[in-house]
């Protein structure tokens, strides 16, 4: 019997990134190509300054390449409209940051409510959805906690409930682990695997850590711009 092959989901075509610094034409991203199935849990693995978290936000249609294409599903998103963009970044993508940029004035059910409120779903609805992520990564019992009030791994744990609540196709991580001991590190690691093997959620991490990237089922080098073999 063949082995199932999961359908293309994300498309780079000859992405580029330029930036002009101090009079100085700055190449961080230099031709991608890259072709992400559905379901797969990849890594970015480079150093800082690589071009990792540029290809990220790229990915995750916070910036505009400076030329070449991203296409979700065959469509070219940056032909869209910008109105249709961000309705597309609340809908189908996740994000996890290194900075779990909560809220501070918000409890951690707040703050995982915010994207579907923000999406006009009933606060009800949303409130119930929440309570149940927030169960799912071990903090049903911290829902009325400020991010001031929670250890740094709660937080993100709080942070990776949000970036699930409206149930995205592909989840964006950047550094999740960057700030965290080896052992809450790792708690996270666990949390973003499942999700990606029991809800087959595409996973796309950016990350300097070796440890982690050996966990995905495919990694990428990234160094000046450039995609090369991962050793």
């Amino acid at each position: 019997m063949s082995a199932k092959v999961n359908p293309l989901l994300i498309e780079l075509k000859e992405i580029t990134k330029t930036f002009i610094k101090d009079g100085q034409r700055i190449e961080v991203l230099k031709g991608l190509n890259l072709r992400i199935a559905q379901g797969e849990a990849l890594a970015f693995l480079g150093v800082s300054g690589a071009g990792k978290s540029t290809l990220l936000h790229i990915l995750g249609v916070l910036d505009h390449p400076t030329s070449g294409s991203l296409l979700y599903d065959g469509a070219n998103v940056f032909e869209w409209s910008e109105g249709r963009r961000a309705q597309f970044r609340n809908r189908k993508i996740g994000f996890v940051f290194q900075v779990h940029n909560l809220l501070p004035e918000f409890t951690s059910l707040e703050n995982t409510m915010m994207p579907a409120l923000i999406g006009g779903a009933p606060k009800r609805q949303a409130r119930r959805k929440a309570e149940g992520l927030l169960d799912e990564v071990g903090l049903s019992h911290r829902l009325a906690h400020r991010p001031g009030e929670l250890s740094g791994g709660e937080q993100q744990r709080v942070a990776v409930a949000r970036a699930m609540m409206m149930e995205p196709e592909v989840l964006l991580t950047d550094e999740p682990t960057g700030n965290l001991d080896r052992s809450t590190g790792k708690k996270i690691e666990d949390i973003l695997i499942a999700l990606n093997e029991s809800k087959g959620i595409t996973l796309v991490v950016v990350t300097h850590n070796r440890q982690l990237a050996d966990r995905m089922s495919r990694c990428i080098g990234l160094q000046d711009g450039k995609m090369l073999p991962y050793e």
